[in-house]
């Protein structure tokens, strides 16, 4: 036989929490209630409530309050007089280096062998992972992940963004890279590396992926192994380079562009949109397609960065004597440039010798030679 209906009703009812009263919210039991009152439900209800609220928010004050992580009264007590903030939903290993100003927002993991300069900021969900130093004033957008926990070594200089979800420090792509080895990677200062940018260790204990100072690495860049990054470089979005490459200073990048591993690319230099580039490219030129031809000298960067228009007419010419030959000329590559080093007029201009001297490094043993270019003469 089926249970009468109100006696399952109070089966389900017994099954259900009850809800606080004074008596479990309140130290010391119900408030006291004047004679002439006569309790009801409608205000035992409203007193839980009030009761619950206050509770919860002596606790939420007792928890914000906590300016830090710490294991240890007098290490609360160093880190309290720093004006550090580490927000409670944070892990800090009590053995990380912190320095005074810093703000570590929730969800962050900053690892046992981290140092984390003065006035450093990470933002909600950052990481930082192995032996890595922050210098001072960095900020980590969310997301990001600076280190690794493998043998080497991360330092990131003074002053640099890392944009949401960038990838810094990490153990590289090359499969020449054998596990227990140290890898390391040095960035300067003064840095914006943007989202979702890939920046890796070097491959081998003897060498270190190296990038400079004041250098703008915009979304979704990558750089490899062992790269060498100079300073105060634009490179836009989706701007690849494969390991080994050399970038000097002062270049310029447009979006989608691809570099081939140990190619050199020169100050002042200027690669266009969707460009693949496989060989060298000198000083001061500019280079377009795939595979990259120059295309002439990079002119609005020379005057963007104070070249005098002297300079720059010096330049053109040379670029001209060595680039452009005439249809019925018939000397070679190699002899139209040692007649534009005998040229007492454009050889004693810095600018000029400059540009020669990286043409002619990039055919030294073990180099790639430069990009072609559409008058190039086989002879």
């Amino acid at each position: 036989m089926h249970a009468p209906r109100h006696r399952l009703h109070q089966r389900l009812s017994d099954s259900f929490p009850k809800p606080p009263t004074t008596a479990d919210v309140i130290p010391g039991g119900p408030l006291p209630l004047s004679p002439n009152t006569k309790p009801s439900a409608s205000m035992s209800a409203a007193a839980a409530a009030r009761a619950t609220r206050r509770l919860l928010s002596c606790r939420l004050q007792a928890t914000t309050a906590r300016p830090l992580h710490a294991t240890g009264a007098s290490q609360g007590a160093a880190r309290d007089a720093s004006g550090s903030f580490i927000h409670p939903a944070a892990i800090v290993h009590p053995d990380a280096s912190i320095g005074q100003g810093v703000s570590i927002g929730p969800f962050c993991t900053v690892g046992p062998s981290a140092r984390i300069g003065d006035a450093c900021q990470l933002h909600a969900g950052s990481h930082v992972v192995g032996d890595t130093e922050l210098g001072e004033g960095c900020v980590l957008q969310t997301g990001a992940v600076i280190g690794a926990d493998i043998p080497g070594q991360t330092i990131i200089g003074e002053n640099n963004v890392i944009g949401h979800y960038a990838v810094v420090g990490v153990k590289c792509q090359d499969l020449k890279y054998k596990t227990g080895d140290e890898c390391f990677l040095h960035i300067g200062g003064n840095n914006e590396i943007r989202e979702y940018c890939s920046i890796h260790r070097s491959s081998k204990s003897c060498d270190c992926t190296v990038i400079g100072d004041n250098n703008l690495i915009m979304g979704s860049c990558h750089i490899a192994h062992d790269c060498k990054i100079g300073n105060n470089n634009i490179f836009a979005n989706n701007t690849l380079f494969a390991g080994h490459v050399v970038v000097e200073d002062c270049t310029h990048t447009a979006g989608a562009v691809v570099v081939h591993q140990f190619c050199h690319i020169g100050s002042y230099s200027f690669l266009g949109g969707g460009s693949v580039v496989t060989q060298d490219v000198p000083r001061y030129m500019m280079v377009a397609g795939d595979r990259a031809e120059l295309r002439g000298l990079n002119v609005e960067g020379l005057r963007r960065n104070g070249f005098s228009d002297q300079e720059v007419r010096r330049l053109r010419k040379a670029y001209q004597k060595v680039f452009m030959p005439t249809v019925t000329s018939e000397t070679c590559f190699e002899d139209r440039l040692a007649e534009l080093e005998r040229e007492i007029e454009l050889s004693q201009s810095p600018a000029v010798s400059c540009m020669v001297k990286s043409i002619r490094m990039s055919f030294d043993q073990g180099r790639r030679g430069i990009c072609k270019f559409r008058s190039w003469n086989s002879s």
